[in-house]
């Protein structure tokens, strides 16, 4: 079981050194209402390979089928959470015994472990969908990726905005009002187009199965001095576009690279272990809707090796764009997925705080535990690491068709 009160020291053997390791008191990785919720997991199962995954009253029941080898599939039935709750499997145990076997450079290969909730999808991300973080892009803009200029820009960006960005319609006329005013301030920015003009970013954040899940580690490349999580809700669409489920997700940024230049997105946004889903996919049913998307609040926590203490929320209920009108503007008629997609929501939360010293803001350290809950969703939790340090990712769509093949699993 994952601990929930006092603490636990693990001793890992990696490469032939014991390493202690203290895991601190944890939240379950369940939601709140996890007897009532749909939950949609995957499992590595030692042996055989990924598989999709009912979680049923703190169980973890393999459904994987001819009908539903993947996540995917499972998502384009008429019915997911219906299927899933409904669907013929094997037990394979506790769920949080799962989960607990699940911390990268701990596990015992011989159980089973948790992988991202999703496979075949693709993965994309919806950025400055709220005005925190829309401002903290124009920061980072401005001092082009210079963590010490910062605070300084902070002031004065946030004394000619004059909270002119809370509560403002995206593509408004008073959007477009305050956008002639910052013209003629000589504070405009690309950011600043994408967070209150009429179409909103959606970049891809990562490729379809590069996303970690929980207890894997997530990468920060060694070359960069300024970064951050980014607790987000992830929702999760099928090809025609139909959003079936939510997760929680980590879009692990690097802001002193995207502040060099946006055309650097990709650098910023897409590294190794950079993407964390997890730890499943709430399905859409009685329990759990769009209103609750709506209406959620994601909490970050990060705890350093350093002493260092973060936390942080988010509340959906102050993004700048529908959930549903972003998705509407990533799948359409311009743009198909036929595997489905993930979409990262974007988040209000931007760290702050200076932690190497005054003036140069959060950073992050390696080893850094980093957890982000919500209580319809969970806790998907992961451990910093250079991204040299992380997993390689080897197992792409190739490797899962030919292990699905092997299983008799594809048509």
């Amino acid at each position: 079981m994952l601990p929930r009160a006092g603490c636990r020291a693990l001793a890992v053997h990696i490469a032939g050194v014991e390493h202690l390791a203290t895991l601190h008191p944890r939240p379950s990785l369940l939601p709140d209402d996890f007897p009532i919720a749909t939950l949609l997991a995957r499992v590595d199962r030692p042996g055989i390979g990924p598989c999709v995954v009912a979680v049923r009253g703190g169980r973890a029941v393999d459904v994987t089928s001819a009908r539903t080898p993947t996540v995917s599939s499972l998502c384009e039935l008429d019915d997911p959470a219906d299927y899933l709750r409904n669907a013929a499997g094997i037990d394979l145990g506790s769920i949080e015994a799962i989960a607990d076997n699940s911390w990268e450079g701990a596990r015992d290969p011989a159980r089973p472990h948790l992988l991202a909730p999703v496979d075949l999808q693709a993965i994309k991300a919806a950025g400055v969908t709220f005005a925190v973080s829309l401002l903290e892009r124009v920061i980072e803009e401005q001092a082009r990726g210079d963590a010490s200029k910062a605070a300084s820009l902070r002031s004065h960006i946030e004394s000619a905005l004059a909270g002119g960005l809370q509560g403002l319609q995206p593509g408004s006329q008073a959007a477009k009002d305050l956008k002639r005013m910052l013209i003629e301030r000589g504070l405009w920015s690309q950011y600043l187009e994408v967070g209150i003009g009429p179409d909103p970013e959606v970049f891809t954040k990562a490729q379809p199965m590069a996303a970690v899940g929980f207890g894997a580690h997530v990468g920060i490349p060694p070359f960069s001095q300024w970064n951050n999580p980014e607790p987000e809700v992830v929702l999760i669409a099928n090809s025609r576009g139909r959003i079936v489920g939510a997760a929680l997700g980590n879009d692990v940024n690097l802001r002193d690279v995207e502040g060099r230049s946006a055309l650097l997105l990709g650098m910023a946004k897409d590294n190794n272990a950079s993407a964390a889903i997890g730890p499943f996919v709430r399905l859409f049913d009685a329990s759990f809707s769009m209103r609750d998307v709506r209406a959620m609040t994601v909490a970050l926590r990060v705890r350093g090796e350093d002493g260092f203490s973060l936390r942080g929320e988010s509340s959906l209920a102050r993004i700048s764009r529908d959930p549903e009108d972003l998705v509407r503007a990533t799948i359409g008629e311009r743009h198909q997925y036929p595997d489905g997609l993930c979409l990262y929501l974007g988040t209000m939360f931007a760290p702050t705080e200076d932690r190497f010293g005054d003036g140069n803001g959060f950073s992050h350290r390696e080893r850094d535990q980093v957890e982000i809950s919500s209580p319809r969703l969970g806790t998907l939790a992961n451990e910093v690491r250079a991204t040299r340090d992380c997993a390689p990712w080897t197992f792409g769509a190739t490797a899962l068709m030919r292990n699905l093949a092997s299983r008799g699993l594809l048509s």
